[in-house]
């Protein structure tokens, strides 16, 4: 689902380990994973929150990490490989205009958009996609970068989601005046 894609060779930038400092997977993923879940990643890249939540879920638990550019996925394999996860990660390459987990339907207890929904032409078919592959007691974490989206395009995320059955839920999200950011829930 491409509309302004980050290029592939950013993958390598948004791995630097500064990033960690100031965006640290356990935090922002952390609280919301358990041992034994399955959970989605939309616009993994090249995994700089698979890894950790790969490493969260535990043995039992698998991350279904979407992206839609081959090379970005290739490099998350070679850091799958390195890091002991990749029996863990099922990495998938989707089609512009589609998230294509029609598989996951009901299975997935945690899913994160982070910095992608305003790369994605149609948030509203990313947000039905995503709904349906969501259990009655999943979460979202969408997280937008102010740089590139305004309050008020997210907003028209946030509403997006709203008419695809997604409504905001109770729980952490991801504090700071850098992020706009939301939690999520199916809605009854």
């Amino acid at each position: 689902m491409a509309q302004h894609v980050c290029p592939w060779w950013l993958g390598y930038v948004h791995l630097l380990p500064i990033r960690r400092l100031l965006e640290p997977p356990a935090r922002i993923v952390g609280p919301h994973l358990r041992a034994g879940m399955r959970v989605l990643e939309v616009g993994c890249g090249m995994g700089y929150f698979t890894l950790p939540m790969a490493a969260a879920v535990g043995a039992e638990g698998k991350v279904v990490a979407l992206d839609v550019q081959p090379r970005m996925l290739a490099g998350l394999a070679r850091r799958a490989r390195r890091a002991g996860l990749a029996d863990r990660i099922d990495a998938r390459l989707c089609a512009p205009d589609s998230l294509g987990v029609e598989d996951l339907a009901g299975r997935i207890g945690f899913a994160l958009a982070y910095f992608v929904v305003h790369e994605v032409p149609d948030p509203g078919r990313l947000f039905a996609e995503l709904r349906a592959a969501l259990r009655s007691d999943a979460r979202v974490l969408v997280v937008e970068p102010p740089g590139h989206v305004t309050r008020e395009a997210f907003a028209a995320t946030l509403a997006a989601a709203a008419r695809h059955g997604l409504r905001p839920a109770a729980g952490p999200g991801v504090a700071g005046r850098r992020r706009l950011t939301a939690l999520l829930e199916p809605a009854g």
